[in-house]
C-alpha cells in the first residue's frame, strides 16, 4: 500500500503543479496585483501579539508571499525564511530582517534564503507553499517532505497555506507523516480555520 501511495502522490503533483503554473501564468498582470495583499482578519486572529512570520520565497506558480512579508513587516511582525546549509541538511527558519532589501537574501539549495549569518527562530506561525489541497486542511507538497519534517518538530506552530483555487482537490493520498494544515487562503477563498 505504501508503494501505491507514493506513487499516487507523484502522479498527482505532477499534475498539479502544471496545472498551477499554467493557471499562475494566464493571470493577467491587474489581476496578480489584487491578490494575497494581506491576510484576511480571520487569520489575523491567529496571530500572537509579537509572533515571528515564517513565509517562503515563491517560485513561478506558487501563491506570491511578496505583499505578506511587506504587510507583516510593516505591522512589525519578526519575519523568516527557510535556510539550508545544503541540500541535505534539514530546513531551519532564519530571520529576514528587511522584505525590501535584496542584498539580505544569498542562494541557497533551493532558492535565495537569508544570509548564513542570519539568527536561526523558530516561527509561531508560518505561511507554507503547496502543490494541492483538500478543503479539510490537507496538504500536498513539492515531495521533499521539509515542511512535514520541521513541523512534525514543531508541532506548536500554526501552518497556513496559501494557494490558488485551482490547486484544491476532493481528497489526496496520505501518509502517517503527513499534517494538516490550521487554514488556507486562496484568491477568493478561506478554507478554516480549522
Amino acid at each position: 500500500m505504501g508503494d501505491k501511495v507514493i506513487e499516487d502522490k507523484k502522479a498527482l503533483r505532477q499534475q498539479l503543479r502544471a496545472k498551477r503554473l499554467d493557471h499562475a501564468a494566464s493571470l493577467p498582470p491587474a489581476m496578480q496585483g489584487l491578490v494575497f495583499n494581506r491576510p484576511p482578519a480571520a487569520i489575523l486572529d491567529l496571530l500572537p501579539v509579537g509572533a515571528t512570520i515564517g513565509l517562503y520565497h515563491s517560485i513561478p506558480g506558487e501563491a506570491p508571499t511578496t505583499r505578506y512579508a511587506a504587510w507583516f513587516f510593516e505591522q512589525g511582525y519578526t519575519l523568516a525564511l527557510p535556510y539550508f546549509a545544503d541540500a541535505m541538511a534539514p530546513m531551519q527558519f532564519r530571520i529576514w530582517d528587511n522584505p525590501h532589501i535584496d542584498e539580505h537574501l544569498e542562494t541557497g539549495p533551493f532558492g535565495q534564503q537569508p544570509l548564513a549569518q542570519a539568527a536561526e527562530v523558530v516561527p509561531e506561525v508560518l505561511f507554507v507553499p503547496l502543490v494541492g489541497f483538500t478543503e479539510d486542511g490537507d496538504r500536498m507538497g513539492q515531495g521533499g517532505g521539509h515542511y512535514d519534517r520541521w513541523l512534525e518538530a514543531h508541532p506548536e506552530t500554526v501552518a497556513i497555506g496559501l494557494a490558488w483555487d485551482v490547486q484544491k482537490v476532493e481528497q489526496l493520498p496520505a501518509e502517517p507523516h503527513d499534517r494538516p494544515l490550521s487554514a488556507i487562503i486562496t484568491p477568493t477563498r478561506l478554507y478554516g480555520p480549522y
